[in-house]
């Protein structure tokens, strides 16, 4: 996706065959799901700077609704870290960038809560939300 300048009468032309919204409804979701695949299936060198801004704005529309009406369950911190670190294959020591071993065996015993800070850095060093940990 390129970060050149749109044209605005392609772009309005784009948007005036989308029709993007906030999405209220699962018919509005699939409509505007169905727009993003198509954008998202054509090659990203093939894709006009007017697309990539559809794209973008769709994908935004798309995460906003699925995170208001399918929220990530809540879960214990503990157990989510401990299923995280089974899932990749890993072992607490393969986390000492992040946290101590022993600190991430207390955690996952649930022994222990796990602070903000560090929170934030076993969301980046897995790639994931940091409300799982909260």
């Amino acid at each position: 996706m390129s970060t050149a300048t749109i044209d605005d009468r392609k772009y309005q032309k784009l948007l005036d065959k989308t029709l993007p919204v906030v999405i209220r409804s699962e018919a509005e979701y699939k409509r505007l799901m169905a727009a993003a695949e198509e954008l998202i299936e054509t090659p990203e060198e093939k894709l006009t700077a007017e697309e990539g801004r559809l794209l973008e704005l769709l994908s935004m529309l798309l995460e906003e609704y699925e995170d208001r009406v399918h929220p990530l369950p809540r879960t214990d911190p503990g157990k989510m870290l401990a299923h995280l670190i089974e899932e990749r294959g890993l072992k607490p020591a393969d986390l000492a960038g992040v946290l101590p071993q022993s600190r991430v065996s207390e955690i996952t015993a649930g022994k222990r809560g796990v602070s903000k800070n560090q929170a934030k850095r076993l969301a980046e060093f897995f790639r994931v939300p940091v409300e799982l940990f909260l």
